[in-house]
């Protein structure tokens, strides 16, 4: 990028949610409750699969206990700033910093997307093998794909970095959103970005929506295998949660990367379900099956 251009903006403009500074009290409240209660539950479980022997050598509760450690980074990428500005009237963020909460969304949220696609693995590992689980998803194989979902969550957050700070900002700052992401940010450089978003949909809109179908392609597997009723009952039973955490964390996204970033009246709201809501329930969506879980015999690692 010419240095002169970049000398011209320093500093970018978020979207607030309201004038008012009443509403935006009760928002801060609001907003604060679902950070905390994040906070809460993914410590919680965390903690609980760690400190339970039984439940730290599941393969299904170690991944468990990595998609916890995932939703609180994810959600403190961008809620933190967005109380802070809560109460200021002025939103403003450095140049430098949206780029580094850029890449930190990125990456954090296709490492979920990777991660969540592992666990979907492992539910069919599980039900349709269930003789050859400890052998297949052994401790080193696990630990292999949670590492490889960090990894291709950096390389996806590098290229978009790369894509976004070679590019010139040097009129508009009023980023359209209350936080800095791919879509309201190129539409703010002084260059033709057709291109630069073709590029961003195919890698962010590819990874949401291929991993989104493989997910579902893995849970109808299981369903189509299992032929008895009461078989595809417990099928259910068992991936209902996780099939729960993967739509409202996929819906979102699908809509927002895996499309023209062009803008639309919802995008804000729909912003808020995937960075602040689902990280906030996905806890207390697995949770819900604690009563169902301690009557099954944990199956651990071999």
């Amino acid at each position: 990028m010419d240095e002169n251009q970049t000398e011209m903006v320093r500093n970018f403009v978020l979207a607030g949610f309201s004038q008012t500074p009443s509403i935006e009290a009760g928002l801060f409240v609001l907003f604060l409750f679902f950070y905390m209660s994040t906070w809460v539950g993914n410590v919680l479980i965390m903690v609980t699969v760690a400190s339970d022997n039984y439940l730290n050598s599941s393969p299904m509760y170690f991944l468990l206990g990595n998609l916890s450690f995932l939703d609180l980074c994810y959600s403190t990428v961008t809620t933190p700033k967005l109380l802070a500005d809560l109460l200021n009237n002025e939103k403003l963020i450095r140049y430098d910093q949206c780029i580094v909460q850029l890449f930190f969304l990125h990456f954090v949220g296709a490492a979920e997307m990777f991660l969540l696609t592992v666990m979907a693995y492992d539910r069919y590992v599980a039900i349709c093998r269930p003789l050859h689980y400890t052998t297949i998803m052994s401790r080193g194989l696990c630990c292999m794909l949670v590492a490889a979902s960090w990894m291709g969550g950096f390389v996806h957050s590098t290229v978009q970095m790369i894509l976004t700070i070679h590019l010139p900002f040097c009129g508009p700052n009023h980023v359209d959103n209350f936080f800095c992401d791919v879509p309201p940010v190129i539409k703010l450089a002084c260059a033709d970005t057709f291109v630069i978003e073709l590029l961003m949909v195919s890698n962010s809109g590819l990874i949401s929506t291929s991993s989104f179908v493989v997910l579902l392609s893995s849970y109808s597997t299981i369903l189509v295998k299992i032929r008895s009723k009461e078989g595809r009952r417990k099928a259910l039973a068992t991936c209902g949660s996780h099939l729960m955490v993967v739509t409202l964390f996929f819906g979102p996204c699908i809509f927002i990367y895996a499309r023209p970033f062009s803008t639309f009246s919802v995008d804000k709201m729909v912003s808020v379900l995937y960075n602040v809501i689902t990280p906030m329930l996905n806890p207390l969506i697995y949770t819900l099956r604690n009563k169902e879980v301690k009557s099954i015999k944990i199956i651990t690692f071999s």
